[in-house]
């Protein structure tokens, strides 16, 4: 017979879910970080479409909800490329510092806590410091920096002698314009 700490252990490890749900993050204290709302939207569109029970959440998020960690990436990735399309071709020594500092305060702020360390760890490998002496150097670097995390998830990667094209002038074919 299990004693109350053997019993309190087990009931701990099956309190973790072995997979968690699309977009469901876990903070540092193992508590989900991302909306519980798209956790409880995945659940319900499992259910047969016959089902007559009303969900227990909204099918989608409201707009006035805090984003889940893809929707969190899809707006940082956006605002950072925006940035590297708007930085000066030729910035002065005190931009690039700031824009390094920036860099690395922006990893260290961001609300995805996994996704912010990742990010640290990447920035300190070789090669990956921030590469911030041009407009185009700092392009092709964040390019290169989303890639990576890209090929983390299983997604596919940027060609990113087309970035200017992408966040700074516009498809070629006019479609942006």
């Amino acid at each position: 017979m299990p004693g109350p700490v053997e019993q309190q252990e087990d009931k701990q490890t099956e309190a973790v879910p072995k997979k968690l749900p699309k977009g469901v993050v876990l903070g540092p204290d193992g508590k989900p970080v991302s909306s519980w709302f798209a956790m409880a939207k995945q659940e319900t569109s499992k259910k047969p479409a016959s089902s007559t029970t009303q969900p227990a959440f909204p099918a989608s998020l409201p707009s006035d909800c805090p984003p889940d960690v893809e929707a969190l990436g899809r707006s940082s990735w956006t605002l950072l490329h925006s940035i590297t399309a708007t930085y000066p071709e030729k910035p002065p020594p005190s931009l690039q510092s700031e824009t390094k500092t920036f860099m690395h305060t922006f990893s260290k702020l961001y609300p995805c806590w996994h996704c912010a360390s990742d990010f640290q760890q990447w920035m300190k490998e070789d090669g990956n410091a921030p590469r911030v002496s041009s407009r185009e150097e700092f392009g092709r670097w964040m390019c290169e920096a989303h890639n990576a995390v890209n090929v983390k998830l299983g997604k596919s990667v940027f060609d990113c002698n087309k970035w200017e094209e992408r966040w700074r002038t516009g498809w070629k074919d006019g479609r942006c314009g």
